[in-house]
């Protein structure tokens, strides 16, 4: 609908206008949506603590469980606290990418 009207007022070859549309254009975005508030940023900040938190946590209990039932020459707590601590890590890497991926998908579609 803004494209229709911006082709029927603005002259398509005016670089005054273009630029003018643009602004437009990403000040109508803004307004429909609103950037998140800080809650967001901490929610996330926490989302990616989690992810990295719980694996290990799981990784370390399962690693005690197995020591108190099958104690062995080797330590199952420590190997399994380690290979938990890495699937959170890889986790969160892996949230981290994602949302930056979005923000760039996000920010190209409103440069376009």
């Amino acid at each position: 609908m803004v494209n229709e009207q911006k082709q029927k007022i603005l002259k398509p070859n005016s670089s005054l206008s273009q630029s003018v549309c643009t602004k437009a254009e990403r000040k109508l975005k803004a307004l429909r949506n609103p950037a998140p508030c800080v809650w967001f940023g901490l929610g996330m900040m926490g989302l990616i603590g989690w992810s990295v938190v719980v694996p290990t946590l799981l990784g370390a209990a399962l690693g005690l469980w197995l020591d108190e039932h099958h104690p062995g020459k080797h330590a199952w707590t420590l190997a399994l606290l380690v290979i938990g601590l890495t699937v959170g890590c890889l986790n969160a890497w892996y949230w981290v990418i994602k949302e930056d991926k979005a923000i760039r998908d996000d920010e190209e579609d409103g440069n376009a």
